[in-house]
C-alpha cells in the first residue's frame, strides 16, 4: 500500500474545525482507494506565537520542504496584530518553498447558487493560474519627505537578485512609490504552467490577463513572453485581456473563459471575484503550488474568529482543497472521486451549511461527503 507523509496546519480561528473534516473525507478516500496518508501535525499559528514568540523558524521551514505537500487551514487571530502571522507564516512558506503558482479553479456546482442570473454550472467552470512571487507584491518601495533622499532595495531569490538605488528629489510634502518586479525566467514558469494546465486537463484556451496599454514595461515584455510561449502549444488558442475587461467578462460570459494566466496583483483580485460567482467563498479551493518541490494547499477565506468553536462553517473549500493535494501527490483519480463526492451532496441538498441557507453543521457536511465517497 503506497503511503504519503503530508505536513498538516490547522492554524487560527476556524483552520481546526475545517482542515478536521477535509482529512476526515482524504482518509476516507485513502481507505477506499487503498493507499495511507500519514498526517503530521505543526502547531503554527496564533496560539504557538503568543505562546513562544515563534512564527516558524527555518529549521521548520527546512523540515517542511522534504515533503511534496502541505495542508493549511487558516491564519489570522484578534489577538495578534494584523499581518503579523500571515506575513510571518504564510507569505514566508510561499517565498521559501518558491510556490510560484497560486492555483484556483473556479467551479459552480449545480445545487449553488450564483449571483449572475441565468448561468449554470456550464457556463462557470475555469481555472485561474496566478503568480504568486513576483509583481506588485515584492515588497519594494518607501516614503520619503520633501526634498532629496536615497533608497536602496534589494530583491533576494534564489534565481536571481535585483538590487535598486533609487534617487528622489521632490518638492511635494510626501510622496509613496512601490515597485512591481517582473523577470523573464518567472512570467515564463507561470506562463508555460498555464499552458500545461490547460493541456494535461483537455482545455484548448489560455487567456493571459494584465494591462499593457497603461503598464507598459511590465505587462509589455509579459505579452512578449507568453507569445513565445503559446508557440510551443499549437493545440492551445492563446488570448489576450486587460484586468478591467476580465472583471467584465466574469459577470457577463464566464463561460468565455477555460485557464487564465494572470499577474500577481491582478490575480489576487480577479479570484476574489470568481469565487463569488462560484458561489460564495465556502466553495473556493486553492493551491500554492512549486511544480517541482513543496506545494501548500488551503482554502482561501480567513479564519473567521468569530465563528470559532461553533461548528457552523462551510468545510467544502478546505475538502476541495484536499482534492487539490492529492492531485498533486500523483493521485488524480482520487482526487477526481474526491471531487465527485462533494458535487453530488450538494446536488442532493440534503446538507446545506448556513451559507448554502440551510442548518448542517460543519461536520455534518463533512460525514455526508465522506459517506458518498464510499458509494463511488
Amino acid at each position: 500500500m503506497a503511503k504519503y507523509r503530508v505536513p498538516v496546519m490547522p492554524g487560527d480561528g476556524i483552520g481546526p474545525e475545517i482542515i478536521a473534516e477535509g482529512r476526515k473525507v482524504i482518509d476516507t478516500v485513502s481507505e477506499v482507494d487503498s493507499f495511507e496518508i500519514d498526517w503530521i501535525d505543526y502547531p503554527h499559528g496564533a496560539d504557538h506565537y503568543l505562546a513562544t514568540g515563534e512564527l516558524i523558524s527555518e529549521d521548520t521551514l527546512k523540515e517542511l520542504r522534504k515533503y511534496r505537500s502541505i495542508y493549511l487551514g487558516a491564519l489570522g487571530d484578534p489577538r495578534v496584530e494584523p499581518g503579523i502571522l500571515e506575513l510571518g507564516i504564510l507569505l514566508r512558506l510561499r517565498f521559501y518553498m518558491d510556490e510560484y503558482v497560486n492555483l484556483r479553479p473556479i467551479k459552480l456546482f449545480d445545487g449553488v447558487d450564483t449571483p449572475i442570473k441565468y448561468k449554470t454550472s456550464k457556463d462557470i467552470n475555469f481555472t485561474v493560474v496566478r503568480e504568486n512571487t513576483e509583481d506588485f507584491y515584492v515588497g519594494l518601495g518607501a516614503r520619503v519627505k520633501k526634498g532629496k533622499s536615497h533608497t536602496k532595495l534589494d530583491l533576494i531569490r534564489d534565481t536571481y537578485q535585483v538590487k535598486f538605488g533609487i534617487d528622489v528629489e521632490t518638492d511635494a510634502e510626501e510622496v509613496a512609490f512601490q515597485l512591481g518586479v517582473m523577470s523573464r525566467h518567472g512570467a515564463r514558469r507561470i506562463i508555460k504552467y498555464a499552458f500545461d494546465y490547460a493541456k494535461d486537463h483537455n482545455r484548448t484556451k489560455v487567456t493571459a490577463v494584465d494591462k499593457a496599454n497603461v503598464i507598459t514595461n511590465l505587462y509589455g515584455m509579459w505579452r512578449e513572453i507568453c507569445r513565445d510561449v503559446a508557440k510551443g502549444y499549437p493545440g492551445i488558442e492563446n488570448d489576450f485581456a486587460f484586468v478591467d475587461a476580465t472583471t467584465m467578462w466574469f459577470v457577463k460570459n464566464p463561460e468565455w473563459f477555460q485557464v487564465l494566466v494572470t499577474p500577481n496583483l491582478f490575480g489576487d483580485i480577479i479570484t476574489d471575484l470568481g469565487a463569488m460567482i462560484q458561489g460564495g467563498l465556502g466553495f473556493a479551493a486553492g493551491g500554492n503550488i512549486n511544480p517541482g518541490g513543496t506545494s501548500m494547499f488551503e482554502p482561501i477565506h480567513g479564519s473567521a474568529p468569530k465563528y470559532k468553536g461553533m461548528n457552523k462553517v462551510n468545510p467544502i473549500a478546505t475538502i476541495l482543497s484536499g482534492g487539490l493535494l492529492l492531485e498533486n501527490l500523483g493521485l488524480r483519480k482520487s482526487a477526481d472521486k474526491l471531487e465527485r463526492a462533494v458535487a453530488e451532496v450538494i446536488k442532493e441538498g440534503k446538507v446545506k451549511t448556513y451559507d448554502m441557507g440551510g442548518k448542517s453543521t460543519t461536520s455534518d457536511m463533512g460525514d455526508a461527503v465522506a459517506a458518498k465517497v464510499k458509494t463511488l
